[in-house]
């Protein structure tokens, strides 16, 4: 822990050259993107917490770092022994980060940000609560290069055009919609900011952050022109010449921030929560709130992404029915460890037709370890996997024709009491989940409630969402659409993808989650409005050994059933002999 003391130190010795008395550091990048590239990953660095959501507050005398319920378990490991504090998000008696400074800062005072790294909604949050208290916010854009010795390069990697054989819909037909949605909104331009949105309308992608083929770049988007922000070296002649060929402006990526000032348009539509500040300061009074379009036109997928869904799912099911026929026998020889068998996983999948690369780190966390609940094996904490107990896999793949999102958990032995009653709860919400029907208009906060029933009548709950949208050869999570607690006014469309994957997760014993990908799909008219369904589109068996069959009710037995039969009348084609016998038992009926 010397190394992060002595980066704190280092990092507290700048405070007075910008009269700060503190500073925030969230995980983020200009695109605000949940995953980043190297290059911005200082919040990990000052921190040694690895995890993909975390604000940091360092001030002069103390420092904290605010995560949710992901990573509790993994933040309290990593921070054990250092001088920053762990406040669990969404816990009674946390404070809030404006709390905490407000408290522990003299008012009078300043506290610095780099405004890139925070939406502008975000921004002007914390000046209104930290100006009621006389604390003003200081903008230190620099500050991360002059703490950080030898930080990783910006990446350079190469754009590439995303086919129509994939995509379906021409980048031309989606500005078009674009441009509809600013004319409905009484818009004179449209600002993008998230790095998948972009990639989306382009039909462009890129390798510019790990496991999420995207392009670092901003995009605007008037009713006279579009203009593209990047760095020159990542376009190829071809990338160049498809852009020239759609009328799409080629600029340089920093030059954004200095044409937003000298825009002509009056009113562009930017969504505070996607911006970072330092745009919205660039723009201005021309800034106008809106949610993005993109997001809404991206969720809902074309007849061509869906087909590519199902092929992207059949082919990573053969992939994981061979991984899980080989674990079963690999167990049993007492040599397997959690990288092992997550560098195994990796193989089979890229054995598969399309197969460009993981769509996260694969996450294979043996006995006590799933209950970490976004944990990923390293050198230091490998553990051997024994003959008991649960082994949760959760992983993905990108494909050209989609992205996947899976997680099992098989029992490698013998079994606790406790551990197959929350084996079949969480199964039981699962299942409940899956064979929702619900009306027109109906959001995901309004049916999480039946994943987490089973286990809420246990007095057991799980604080991460239920469902999580997902992106087609893109960024694993994506909106607007969830399945959580939290209420979010968007509704559940046909031909949207949304994870369902409740869970439980008992610290230092073990971790239970079952998920598949699920495809919103037409149910036909009915009173008052018309009915829409859950399709699961993830072909892979669920383990069955572990579950108490007196638990599930008929209708819940009907549907592992029907799902079990579908997985192999779908896989088992692909597969030889060897490999149909254990599928065909892995899928005979409960």
């Amino acid at each position: 822990m010397q190394l992060l003391s002595d980066r704190l130190h280092h990092l507290r010795t700048f405070f007075s050259d910008y009269q700060i008395e503190g500073v925030i550091i969230p995980t983020s990048d200009p695109h605000l993107s949940e995953y980043t590239a190297a290059y911005w990953k200082f919040r990990e660095w000052i921190s040694g917490f690895n995890g993909s959501a975390g604000t940091m507050v360092v001030l002069k005398d103390k420092a904290g770092l605010w995560t949710d319920s992901r990573y509790f378990i993994q933040a309290a490991q990593q921070l054990n022994g250092s001088s920053i504090q762990l406040y669990k998000e969404r816990l009674p008696g946390t404070p809030s980060i404006e709390d905490f400074i407000v408290k522990n800062l003299p008012k009078g005072t300043n506290i610095g940000i780099d405004n890139r790294l925070f939406s502008a909604s975000q921004v002007a949050h914390y000046k209104t609560i930290l100006s009621d208290n006389d604390i003003s916010i200081v903008n230190c854009p620099d500050l991360i290069d002059k703490t950080w010795d030898n930080r990783p390069a910006p990446c350079l990697s190469e754009a590439f055009v995303y086919g129509i054989e994939y995509a379906g819909i021409s980048s031309e037909t989606k500005i078009s919609s674009i441009r509809q949605e600013i004319e409905n909104y009484k818009g004179d331009g449209l600002l993008l900011s998230a790095l998948d949105e972009i990639a989306w309308t382009l039909n462009i992608r890129g390798n510019d952050v790990h496991c999420n083929p995207v392009v670092t770049s901003f995009l605007l988007i008037t009713q006279k022109a579009v203009r593209f922000y990047i760095q020159p070296d990542k376009l190829t002649k071809e990338v160049r010449n498809y852009l020239e060929e759609q009328q799409i402006e080629i600029f340089d990526y920093e030059e954004v921030y200095s044409q937003l000032k000298s825009l002509p348009e009056k009113r562009i539509l930017t969504d505070f929560n996607k911006i970072n500040d330092a745009l919205h300061q660039s723009l201005g009074n021309k800034c106008v709130d809106h949610v993005s379009p993109v997001a809404l036109l991206k969720a809902v997928r074309n007849d061509t992404e869906i087909a590519g869904i199902h092929a992207a799912m059949q082919r990573d099911g053969v992939a994981m029915v061979k991984f899980l026929r080989w674990l079963e026998s690999a167990i049993k020889s007492g040599s397997e460890t959690e990288l092992s068998v997550g560098q195994k996983l990796h193989l089979f999948r890229t054995e598969q037709p399309l197969y460009k690369g993981e769509s996260f780190d694969t996450i294979a966390s043996y006995d006590k370890h799933a209950a970490i609940v976004h944990y990923t094996a390293n050198h230091n904490t490998d553990v051997k996997i024994e003959p008991h107990g649960f082994l949760l896999i959760d992983s993905g793949a990108q494909y050209l024709d989609g992205t996947t999102d899976i997680t099992r958990t098989i029992a490698v032995g013998p079994l606790t009491d406790d551990e197959r009653i929350d084996y079949t709860l969480i199964l039981k919400g699962h299942i409940d989940l899956a064979m929702c029907v619900f009306p027109e208009g109906t959001t995901g906060g309004q049916l999480d409630a039946f994943a987490r029933m089973p286990i809420w009548r246990r007095h057991k709950n799980f604080l991460h969402g239920t469902g999580h949208g997902v992106g087609h050869f893109l960024c694993v999570h994506e909106g607007p659409q969830s399945i959580r607690m939290e209420q979010n006014a968007v509704a559940l469309l046909p031909h949207m993808l949304t994870s369902n994957e409740p869970g439980v997760y008992i610290e230092g014993k073990y971790g239970i989650r079952t998920e598949n990908l699920t495809l919103v799909v037409d149910d036909g008219e009915g009173m008052f409005n018309h009915y829409y369904r859950f399709e699961t589109v993830t072909l892979c068996p669920i383990d069955k050994s572990p579950i108490i069959t007196r638990m599930l009710n008929s209708e819940e037995i009907d549907w592992l059933n029907s799902y079990h039969k579908k997985v192999y009348e779908l896989l088992s084609p692909d597969l030889n002999d060897e490999e149909k016998r254990w599928l065909y038992e892995a899928t005979s009926e409960l």
